[in-house]
Order: C-alpha cells, then structure tokens, then sequence
C-alpha cells in the first residue's frame, strides 16, 4: 500500500485529494495536511471585503468531507520536508512518512518586501478570507468617512484579475450607497499597460479594461513600483518602457488594497534550488513531478513558471483555475501509472481561463495557450459573466463538500462562455 500525502487543501490540494483517490482506490492511503480545519472559496474574497459575502457563505469543516471519502486529514501546518527520507515533520512535532508527496500549499504572501504593504501595515488584502474580513471592518468604517481609495497589485505580483475585480466591486457598492462621487479612485499595478494581466493581455483587454475604468472615473498608474506605504499615502515610482523612473507619485487614500507578491512557503522554500527556484516556487517538469525527486509532485500556484515577458517592473505569470484542475487530473494519472510501473504520461493544460467579476457585470477572458502566440485569445464583457461568476461559485463549492472528481473548468465554465468547442 503506498501512502499519497498532498499538503494543502485549498482550489488545487482538495480536488487533488478526490481526484487521487478515486484513480487508486481502496489499495492506497491519503492524506491531506492543512494549517487550518477550514476550506475557503479564494475567488468569493473580494465579495466578502464589502460584505456581500461572509465566511460561513464560502467554506466549510474539512474533515468531514475527505473522511467520507476514505482520505485521512491533518490540520496542522508542515515546518519541514525531508525529501531524502520521504519524510514531512509537523509543527507540532508528528512526523509523516510519504511514498508520493504532492504539493499544493498555495504562496507565501510577500508584504514583507515593501514597507507599510498589508493587513500589518497600513493596506488592506483579499488573499484569504481572514484578510477580507479584516478589509470589510476597514470598508464599514470607510463609508461613514469617504475618501481616496488607491487600489492594486505591487511590482512581483502575479494574480492581477482580483485587483481590477475588488475596484470594480468597490465602485458598484459605492453606487449602489450614493457615495461614488466622495470617492476619488486610482487603479496602481505593475503591468506595463491596462489589461496585461500578467498574461502580455488577452484578446482585447487592454482597450476593454481601460475603457471600463475610464467609464468608472478610475485613474490608473501602470509599470508602477511601490517604494514604502505610510498611513493615509502610498509612495508610488512610475517607470517608462525603459524601466527608467519619470514620475514620483505621492497618493493619498482613506482605503487601499494593494496584491502583493507571491513566494514559496517556509517550509518548501527551505529545501533550495534542487527543488525550488529563487523564488521558493516548487520546480516541475511536463508531468508536474519534481526533475530530482520523481515522487515529489506540485500543483496550483506554488509551481514554478517563467514570466510571459519581461516587463519594465516585474510582473509573475497567474496560474488559473482551469490550470490548476488539468495539474491535479495530470498528477492523479500520473501516480496511478507509476504505481502500476507504467510511464507517466499526462500532461497539464497550458490554457488560462477566467470569469472576472465586476460587481454588477463582468469579463471573461480564454487564452490558449497562456503563452503566446495563441490559438485562442478571447475576451468578451457582459451581466452573464457576474451571473456565472456566482453560480459558479456554488457549483465548486458544491464540488468539493461532495467530493466530485467533475472537471468543473473544462465542463462549466467552458460551457458558460460558450466555446466549450474551443477546449
């Protein structure tokens, strides 16, 4: 019997988790270990930061669900990963053994890299749900006393659709209170222009979205560095195309919400370049293994993947959740044949999919492949996105409490958009 531990249980480690142990059944252990009992909905944060969601609406008790499917879980954080031993040890001093171990612990958030960056400081996050509740008590007190808000993602950052989707939401409740004229707005990002994503743009995104935030009165700074951030002014260092600095920008605001970057977690970072790259992210090949240790998987946002392009500031690449779910179906097959001492042979889906939300409409876009040149490269905005977005979100819910193994992206939200014929 072998023993399949997956570390992390969030959009990648739980589906992970059903996936794996419906390919090896009984025969096989596994185990999810996870630093918190709780699973989150991650894209519902932005909603929960203005309170049109609260935390009983987007998670649920993990233990439950995995034992109703045979999986053993572990909420206690990992502080060390012995890849020579096929060992993990715990923080509360278990130690695990593993004979595939699959990585799916999600980024450290780096506000530590820019002084006076995040909920510790003087800016508010929608990274985790804890971080949204904390913006919402930050949002409760900001519509009795209106004023500047400064909102986006700083140099390194890799995840730019909830920037532009929390600017948007929080011009919608602003409309919907009478307050959006009180309320001066500045859209601060890294890209090099409105719309790159992180991705070097899709379709026509950078006409779409500068025409949403001009039709919003949302100003925008872009290639754009975050010196420092003091209470009440964000210190702001624009670059040319040359990376060259042309303008100093001091930006008051009431309110801000800045994404910060990404690195690896501690525990992962700490095992150094064999396994991670400078950045503490996990080092895959095409079948999602680690190139020295074979029995070492990853998958979601702790992988390793180059930057589309370079860019005057530095800008990372997202991993979306289409991506992420051909990661977690590629390692279950994967495993599977190597348990059967068959050659692995699946690959994951290069292709960023994504329903962005926009408060009261919404964007989708399809790059296939994330990298271009692309076969497909789509954009398009409408009501339907904000209605999908949240009938989504109770579908994936839904998923995980029940422990389906459907590959919701590929089914759903292909079908939603209405390219399923594109996949």
């Amino acid at each position: 019997m072998a023993h399949i531990v997956i570390i992390g249980a969030s959009t990648g480690g739980m589906p992970a988790a059903y996936e794996i142990k419906e390919a090896l059944g009984s025969d096989h252990r596994v185990t999810v270990i996870n630093a918190t009992p709780d699973f989150h909905f991650v894209p519902s944060n932005p909603w929960v930061a203005v309170g049109w969601r609260s935390r009983a609406d987007i998670s649920f008790d993990i233990k439950p669900r995995l034992e109703n499917k045979g999986i053993d879980f572990i909420p206690v954080a990992v502080s060390e990963i012995k890849p020579d031993d096929n060992k993990l040890v715990l923080t509360d001093g278990q130690a695990i053994d593993y004979d595939y171990l699959v990585i799916a612990t999600g980024p450290k958030l780096a506000f530590d890299e820019i002084e006076g960056l995040g909920p510790d400081g003087f800016t508010e996050s929608v990274c985790t749900v804890g971080h949204a509740e904390k913006a919402y008590g930050g949002w409760q007190k900001f519509v009795h006393e209106p004023g500047p808000i400064v909102v986006g993602a700083v140099q390194g950052a890799s995840c730019f659709g909830p920037a532009y989707e929390f600017a948007f939401i929080m011009d919608a409740d602003l409309r919907n209170r009478k307050l959006r004229d009180k309320v001066p707005m500045t859209f601060v990002t890294s890209e090099p222009y409105i719309g790159h994503l992180g991705l070097g743009g899709v379709g026509d995104s950078k006409g779409m979205m500068e025409s949403e935030l001009r039709q919003r009165h949302i100003n925008w700074i872009t290639n754009a560095k975050v010196d420092r951030i003091e209470a009440g002014k964000m210190y702001v260092s624009e670059h040319n195309d040359d990376g060259e600095v042309i303008k100093q920008h001091e930006l008051p605001f009431n309110y801000s919400m800045m994404l910060p970057a990404f690195k690896g977690v501690d525990a992962v970072a700490a095992l150094g370049e064999e396994l991670v790259n400078p950045r503490g992210f996990v080092k895959v090949d095409e079948y999602q293994r680690n190139p020295k240790w074979h029995n070492i998987y990853s998958v979601g946002v702790c992988i390793a993947i180059p930057p589309v392009e370079a860019t005057p500031v530095p800008t990372g690449t997202p991993k979306t959740g289409y991506m992420i779910e051909s990661m977690v179906t590629a390692v279950a097959h994967n495993i599977k044949n190597d348990l059967e001492s068959k050659p692995v042979d699946r690959e994951a889906t290069w292709n960023a999919i994504c329903l962005a939300d926009m408060g009261d409409t919404g964007v989708a876009f399809v790059a296939m492949p994330q990298i271009p040149p692309r076969n497909v490269s789509w954009m398009k905005k409408g009501k339907w996105v904000h209605y999908a977005k949240v009938a989504f979100e109770k579908y994936f819910l839904s998923k995980m409490k029940r422990g389906s193994t459907e590959p919701v992206y590929e089914k759903y939200v292909l079908k939603a958009i209405g390219i399923a014929k594109l996949k």
